[in-house]
């Protein structure tokens, strides 16, 4: 049973259900998942950073991928705490766990107030392709 905490019968219900519920039932509360319109907003500040800026990568300057910029800038925005490194399969390093698909609403949201400062700081501007970002 899902409840989405909207208006007080919603929470009723939740109460309700909770007083009711079989022993060993497991209740989860968690932040609302982000939009899709939220999830679109990152795409044109993330291809704007893919064709305006280069990084260094195996000691030589180049132009990363949308998604590589994504793995970059997240890693900034998780402040790069507590990384989990692995070795690639045939060598190599792979930074593992982070990702904004697991972000709620609010978070997701201050993600997005980093993510366009961090575009303004280094003058990347958006780069909208189509309608649906």
């Amino acid at each position: 049973m899902i409840f989405r905490f909207v208006h007080a019968e919603a929470r009723r219900r939740a109460a309700e259900f909770c007083m009711t519920a079989p022993d060993g039932t497991i209740a989860e509360f968690k932040d609302a998942s982000r939009s899709l319109d939220q999830n679109a907003a990152q795409w044109p500040y993330l291809q704007g950073f893919s064709d305006q800026m280069e990084w260094p990568v195996n000691g030589a300057m180049c132009k990363l991928s949308k998604d590589e910029w994504k793995d970059i800038l997240t890693a900034a925005f998780e402040e790069e705490t507590m990384p989990r490194i692995a070795q690639g399969w045939d060598g190599g390093v792979v930074m593992l766990g982070r990702r904004t698909s697991k972000y709620g609403k609010k978070k997701f949201s201050v993600w997005m107030e980093w993510l366009i400062a961090a575009a303004t700081l280094k003058g990347i501007k958006p780069v909208y392709k189509n309608e649906s970002y």
